[in-house]
């Protein structure tokens, strides 16, 4: 009997690890500052609960390995990483009426100490970065020469030319633009934090190994200036949810589970956008070359519900960890050596006979 209910206590524990997993990330990304997009994944997952279904054991060995040495180098090993999170936010036009690039971070945090981290990175960079303090925070500053040598053409890029690196936590690393990074840092301390609707977009679905939630139509409406410039504001005309997404991988059984949506405003729209992407859909999965990638596609059912998109797909394992093998294949064709070309044999080149002077 009580190995009978082994499996069931084992299920038990792993659901609960995962809610518990999920919780703390959440907890985390709801101290970022403001998002028009974001991105979240769970290494962990992927690398403990995913990838040994679709790598050969040789290839896990050798993962895990590097995985290993990165421990004892660098004091982080990826498999213990809980989330890493990509926010992008878009800004208002300067008062000059130019465009602003949009602010670019990435988050990651989990079983390793960032300011341990933060140490051995300080000591590998020198003289080449700098420290300044924001708020309750130092930041490490590192310029970017050849971004820095682009501005002069293309002055857009200008808030790329140093890349800013904080440890927001004991256990979480930022990096990104400075102006973003100081923004992480007030956000922590508790100023101008992402939208809560945002963090539930995001992780509606809490096994999820890699999920995105974004509101482009509002980031496009505010880097336009519809809601006024950088230093001014102008009461917004565009509430409507349009265009806000969301989309996750999971795993399901034997299979990678996609599910993702698009709020269309109302039921009418939806079922206008579901038939012109249905139609362009097909038509895109004609023009790929790659047969497994087109049954990989097909496997993606498109629908109208309610005021929403809906996309679905159940891949079989099976399928993906061919088409990584088939993937890899291609790619060791692609580098390997070209084949040496075949030399010629010269003739003999015969002495001259000497002839005599009469």
């Amino acid at each position: 009997m009580r190995f009978k209910l082994l499996p069931l206590a084992l299920l038990a524990v792993l659901s609960l690890t995962h809610a518990a997993v999920a919780q703390n990330s959440a907890a985390a990304l709801a101290n970022l500052p403001e998002a028009d997009a974001v991105i979240y994944v769970s290494p962990q997952r992927i690398l403990n609960e995913a990838a040994p279904r679709v790598m050969s054991p040789a290839d896990m060995t050798g993962m895990r390995e590097t995985f290993a040495e990165l421990k004892k180098s660098a004091g982080i090993d990826p498999s213990t990483i809980e989330y890493l999170v990509i926010a992008v936010r878009f800004n208002k036009p300067a008062t000059d009426l130019s465009f602003v690039a949009p602010d670019l971070m990435a988050v990651v945090g989990g079983d390793f100490s960032s300011e341990s981290l933060m140490t051995l990175g300080q000591l590998y960079l020198q003289d080449k970065a700098r420290v300044e303090k924001h708020g309750s925070k130092s930041i490490t500053i590192l310029p970017l020469d050849f971004v820095a040598e682009m501005t002069a053409k293309t002055p857009m890029l200008k808030p790329y030319a140093e890349v800013g690196i904080v440890p927001l936590s004991a256990n979480s690393l930022a990096i990104g633009n400075v102006s973003y990074i100081k923004s992480a840092i007030d956000a922590a301390d508790g100023n101008g934090r992402i939208s809560p609707a945002t963090i539930e977009s995001l992780l509606r679905d809490p096994n999820a190994l890699l999920s995105a939630s974004g509101t482009p139509l509002a980031a496009f409406a505010k880097s336009i200036g519809l809601v006024g410039l950088e230093n001014t504001s102008r009461p917004s005309r565009c509430d409507t949810p349009f265009g806000n997404f969301y989309a996750a991988v999971t795993m399901t059984g034997t299979n990678f589970t996609f599910r993702g949506a698009m709020n269309a405003d109302n039921a009418d729209t939806a079922k206008i956008i579901n038939n012109l992407f249905s139609a362009l859909m097909q038509q895109g999965i004609g023009a790929v070359p790659d047969k497994q990638a087109q049954s990989i596609l097909k496997t993606l059912k498109m629908s109208a519900r309610d005021n929403e998109v809906v996309w679905e797909a159940d891949i079989p394992e099976k399928t993906v960890a061919d088409f990584i093998k088939s993937t890899g294949k291609k790619d060791e064709a692609a580098v390997s050596a070209p084949e040496p070309k075949p030399v010629k044999a010269r003739k003999p080149v015969l002495p001259r006979k000497r002839t005599r002077k009469s």
